[in-house]
């Protein structure tokens, strides 16, 4: 397998909301958060969804993202994401993810059986301002090593 640039995407929660669920200071909650952002890349246009993820007591965030990007030419591609917001480095929190895709748009259509992989980050851009950026790499097919 290999991995292809497939597009950078740069958003923020405009919105949120959270319920605490752990007892004597565990950090275990749900949340629910509206995004919007942007796309560049091979896929280009206007990000809006929705983010509800679990934040288990060790702090880690596991994401359950879905939503739509409009791409600039007007085509329509749902997308969901999962992975782990990792708790470190302070600042700058890492991102693993995966990525896959829904389209009608001939144009698109190829990302419909794609998976994609994701690495970013949660800045901290100023007091109570964040920015979350993710990369995204489409995990390309190639045939298996033959056996010994």
């Amino acid at each position: 397998m290999k991995l292809e640039p497939l597009y950078r995407v740069r958003f923020r929660y405009p919105e949120g909301w959270s319920v605490a669920l752990g007892a004597g200071g565990s950090l275990e909650g749900q949340h629910f958060f509206l995004a919007e952002g942007r796309c560049t890349g091979r896929v280009a246009g206007r990000l809006r969804g929705a983010n509800h993820p679990h934040r288990r007591s060790d702090g880690t965030f596991e994401p359950d993202f879905q939503g739509v990007i409009t791409t600039d030419e007007g085509a329509v591609i749902y997308f969901d994401y999962r992975g782990y917001g990792r708790t470190h480095p302070p600042g700058r929190r890492q991102i693993v993810a995966t990525a896959t895709h829904l389209t009608e748009h001939d144009r698109y259509r190829w990302l419909n059986e794609g998976v994609a992989v994701g690495v970013g980050e949660v800045r901290t851009l100023s007091e109570g301002v964040t920015e979350l950026v993710i990369e995204w790499k489409e995990l390309v097919w190639e045939p298996p090593a033959e056996d010994p």
